[in-house]
């Protein structure tokens, strides 16, 4: 019996896949993340082996977990792009056209780059009608309602990739049969692409129908569409592809992170490459936090924000709700990268406050409180620190634009004896602006938890970048 799993890794929506013959046992794995135990636990409920390790491409987003699912298992093959590929661990090498053969179906290696110039996407056939494909993983190269940027390798690559993106979309995926279903790298909230849609699958059909990547009437105006629209590369995207091309590291189980009390722990604060995390909720951290703690709460898309502000280098020093929860921390801070720590808060802030050591405190306030500050004309900067192109759709009126990726180096153009109120579409964006502020020395800032969707909620005025200069 045919059978396949998805994986989606919330927080940095990465879809992977375990698909397998129930009759042969065989099964592959097509890019695996890097806590790779759910994989085994998927074969054996299926009751499979996982034979080959396949790779769509070297991922920028995420650290691949070929090799320690491969290590793990003991018995699974990886297989590389063979096709313009910069991989610099040892593989199988896959060309355009190679078939493997899995019993009741067969997956069909296809050379798609435009994402990146090794990229393969791998063709579902049944072995009665092995030309005719049904499904296809289509890896970062085709959305649902969108495509894979063509930008990621910087500057000088992107109008040739761009190019070849526009090849594989149109002379590709467009010939292939309506009924063809997609299977995808990534859904809704990566940045490998522009506004992926929100269902994790799609057909050919609907795509051809929806999907405006594919109603451009030739290349040049593609091409425009692809680059200008764009969002902001993450910082971490181009780190990370050198990690998965070099070969990650085998992490066949997380690292230990070290239980420091708190005078320990605030010595190890001060260890050159050290940075405080605290990952307790916005409120929790707004009310009392060791002082020089950036927060970064603990929900999927932590994994994205930890990548996206920290350099991979520095050790991370944790503060946690609950000490059980380390490990659920770090899984998210793995999966982008991080795996070096210099250990972790033990009892939390409860010990760090009966050990009697210094709080810092952020205050949180809410739009009505903002509102009034607005009105009585209190002296103080509102910043918006979502994207580019949310700001773009819209903002609170009289607020300044400062992205909140463009703060982890420089700060600029911000006293820091004046006073700042941050917002973000929820809150948690603008907790981890206003906190690193606070950590490099601006004493008087202030947070707004419901942030953007709280003031439309309450339905204040809003105002849009064209309006603000009339």
């Amino acid at each position: 019996m045919f059978v396949l799993e998805t994986v989606l890794t919330d927080g940095i929506a990465q879809l992977s896949y375990l698909v397998g013959d129930t009759e042969t046992g065989r099964a592959a794995v097509i890019d695996p993340r890097t806590d790779v135990e759910i994989y085994e636990k998927l074969a054996r409920k299926h009751g499979v082996s996982i034979t080959h390790i396949f790779e769509t491409h070297i991922h920028a987003d995420f650290v691949s977990g070929s090799l320690s699912l491969s290590a793990r298992l003991g018995s699974a093959d990886i297989w590389l792009s063979g096709e313009n590929a910069d991989y610099q661990f040892p593989g199988n090498v896959i060309s355009n056209g190679d078939t493997f053969d899995f019993g009741a179906f067969f997956l069909v290696a296809r050379h798609t780059p435009g994402h990146t110039p090794e990229h393969l996407s791998f063709e579902i056939c049944e072995a009665k009608n092995p030309d005719r494909p049904f499904a296809v993983f289509t890896g970062d190269s085709l959305f649902v309602g969108s495509a894979g940027r063509p930008d990621l390798l910087g500057g000088d690559q992107t109008q040739a990739l761009s190019e070849d993106l526009y090849r594989t979309l149109y002379d590709y995926y467009l010939k292939l049969d309506d009924f063809v279903t997609i299977y995808p790298g990534h859904g809704a909230g990566s940045a490998c692409g522009a506004d992926i849609g929100d269902r994790l699958s799609s057909t050919i059909g609907y795509e051809r129908r929806t999907n405006a990547f594919l109603k451009f009437p030739d290349m040049q105006t593609f091409q425009e569409f692809v680059i200008n629209d764009a969002p902001p590369v993450p910082w971490h995207y181009p780190e990370l592809k050198k990690v998965n091309a070099s070969g990650p590291d085998v992490m066949d189980r997380l690292p230990t992170i070290r239980a420091l009390p708190p005078d320990k722990f605030r010595k190890v604060m001060r260890e050159a490459g050290v940075t405080t995390l605290d990952t307790r909720s916005m409120l929790a951290f707004g009310g009392g936090h060791v002082p020089g703690a950036i927060n970064i709460g603990d929900r999927p898309e932590m994994s994205a924000w930890v990548g996206q502000m920290f350099d991979l280098d520095q050790r991370l020093l944790l503060i946690v709700d609950d000490d059980e929860d380390i490990e659920q921390i770090q899984r998210l801070t793995v999966r982008t990268g991080h795996s070096e720590f210099a250990g972790y808060l033990a009892g939390g802030m409860k010990a760090w406050e009966v050990a009697g050591l210094p709080l810092e405190s952020t205050r949180q306030i809410t739009v009505e409180e903002l509102r009034e500050m607005q009105m009585s004309q209190n002296d103080f900067t509102l910043l918006d620190v979502r994207s580019p192109a949310e700001w773009e759709s819209g903002h609170i009126p009289g607020a300044q634009h400062h992205f909140i990726a463009d703060m982890r180096d420089r700060i600029s153009g911000l006293d820091k004896a004046d006073r700042y109120v941050t917002y973000c579409a929820s809150g948690y964006r603008a907790s981890i602006a206003s906190s690193l502020m606070q950590s490099r020395g601006f004493s008087d800032v202030f947070n707004v938890p419901g942030s953007w969707s709280a003031w439309k909620a309450v339905g204040y005025d809003i105002e849009k970048p064209e309006e603000a200069t009339v």
